[in-house]
């Protein structure tokens, strides 16, 4: 990485589409200023105004004053000529020439896996979110997740892979060192604490605060041979990643929901319209994926999930005595527990067969 790197996506009029195809025509940013404006204008076909940009070095001032900022704050730019970028982020046509990064190098060419989805998750898109990535973690060592560190589905994530201890990659839609959202700063710090990645393509200079989360989720598609959503309504930031992933010609999953849930209608719209495969275990991840035949993949067969309840799952399950349904006020008062996280364990229940929700927030023992 040079100075002429940073420069490049500094320069007034090139944007990133624009660094893209000079780094195609000329190899390199260094090559890009020592053409000639001739050559800048009749062979790369740029416009006057950014030939002159270029050949008058207006980014250099910027770029060494960037260079200063990293080296403040421990922060290691990447250019998308080093051996260090992710190889599958380098693929996608518009990809980020600069990479800021915090953390271990090699996780951005581990087996990647996108997990995203709504800013409003619930119990149920929490325990699938956990559930899958532990049972992807104990088939592969080498996994990191990647999301943007964003609340509901893609801090779930990130924690899942804490939790299972998977190297896990934040992508950022703001400068480092700051978390975006402050609130999740804690997580960030852990994510670096056990070996993995922070990562952003905005410089400490940039002028596009609030407007990077869309370009941000190009890099999350970018990153990963595959983006899995788990929860999204019929609009929002994580279907729009799945359609990025898609033109990226990245495998995309989704993990199907009830009907009548609104946080499941996107996902279940991008299965029904075949623009996402279906998923309910890891064993489908790997088969989508094609890691299954990866020589590192693990082979044991997972435990069951009706044989991975919990004590809090057993106790609220001996409370379904007969056969008739119990609403979840009947269930709060046996219980003693309150409905919110009732409800979570509810839902650990319904994924694991025991029982089963009917109209009305009632609920029926099946087995």
């Amino acid at each position: 990485m040079t100075v002429e790197d940073i420069a490049l996506s500094m320069t007034p009029g090139i944007g990133v589409k624009g660094t893209v195809h000079l780094l195609e025509v000329f190899g390199d940013a260094r090559s890009v200023f020592e053409a000639s404006l001739d050559v800048l204008c009749h062979e790369a076909e740029l416009r006057d105004a950014p030939a002159r940009a270029i050949r008058d070095r207006k980014g250099f001032a910027a770029a060494e004053k960037e260079l200063k900022y990293c080296l403040k704050n421990n922060i290691l730019p990447v250019a998308s000529t080093d051996e260090e970028y992710p190889p599958l982020l380098r693929e996608i046509p518009d990809y980020p020439h600069i990479l800021y990064i915090k953390g271990r190098l090699d996780r951005l060419k581990s087996c990647c896996l996108s997990v995203v989805g709504t800013r409003e998750a619930t119990p149920y898109g929490q325990i699938m979110c956990n559930r899958l990535i532990e049972a992807l973690g104990k088939h592969i060592p080498s996994l990191a997740i990647v999301s943007g560190l964003a609340f509901g589905i893609d801090i779930a994530a990130h924690r899942a892979a804490l939790a299972s201890d998977i190297a896990t990659i934040g992508v950022l839609p703001a400068p480092l060192p700051d978390i975006t959202p402050a609130q999740h700063t804690a997580v960030a710090r852990d994510i670096l604490e056990h070996g993995g990645v922070l990562l952003t393509e905005e410089s400490s200079q940039s002028k596009q605060r609030g407007r990077a989360y869309i370009p941000r989720n190009r890099i999350i598609a970018g990153l990963s041979a595959g983006t899995l959503i788990v929860e999204s309504p019929e609009q929002g930031g994580a279907l729009v990643t799945a359609s990025m992933a898609d033109g990226y010609n990245r495998t995309v999953m989704a993990v199907p929901g009830r009907v009548t849930d609104k946080t499941s209608r996107g996902t279940n719209h991008l299965i029904k319209t075949h623009k996402a495969q279906m998923v309910t275990s890891a064993e489908d991840i790997l088969r989508e994926m094609m890691w299954d035949d990866l020589p590192e993949v693990r082979r044991q067969p997972l435990p069951t999930r009706e044989n991975r309840l919990t004590d809090d799952e057993e106790q609220l399950l001996a409370l379904f005595s007969t056969s008739d349904s119990l609403s979840l006020e009947e269930i709060a008062l046996r219980s003693g527990s309150d409905t919110g996280r009732l409800a979570t364990q509810l839902v650990g229940l319904e994924l694991a067969g025991a029982v089963m929700q009917l109209p009305g927030h009632r609920y029926i023992k099946t087995r």
